[in-house]
């Protein structure tokens, strides 16, 4: 991964996001309009049928939707999720997630974006298991905290 100006002022914002470390997402990749996050799979973020529970796929979508946007927004901006849309097109089942967020534009307020999660697993073909449209708004940060 890339040490850039823009992909700091995200992995700055990511690492307070005490959700994501929680259920072990990483930061994985940071380019103007699009972030990638991956999630592990881990017995910790598994539903009663043992697939990875939609809660935690919505998250790793959600973050990547909100970072997308932010790396568009003006250095000191923050972002917060006021809309979105998931579909679960596939049970999550896999040795890694990886939600891709892009920009579909950002404007002086709002931002929308879009994710795909992908589920990667060495025995099986990745597949797409989920796609979000997520709303964004700008707003200015608590307490000096960014993202």
């Amino acid at each position: 991964m890339s040490e850039t100006p823009l992909h700091n002022r995200i992995a700055e914002s990511f690492v307070r996001q005490r959700l994501l470390s929680t259920i072990g997402a990483r930061l994985l990749r940071v380019a103007d309009g699009e972030v990638d996050i991956e999630l592990p799979w881990s017995e910790v973020i598994q539903q009663q049928h043992g697939f990875v529970h939609a809660g935690a796929i919505a998250t790793i979508a959600d973050s990547a939707c909100g970072y997308a946007c932010l790396t568009r927004m003006p250095e000191g901006s923050a972002v917060l999720s006021i809309e979105f849309k998931i579909n679960l097109l596939a049970p999550a089942v896999g040795e890694r997630f990886v939600a891709r967020g892009r920009v579909v534009r950002v404007g002086r307020t709002i931002g929308v974006a879009t994710a795909e999660v992908m589920a990667h697993s060495a025995a099986k073909p990745d597949a797409c298991v989920a796609v979000m449209q997520a709303t964004m708004m700008r707003v200015e940060p608590r307490n000096g905290a960014g993202g």
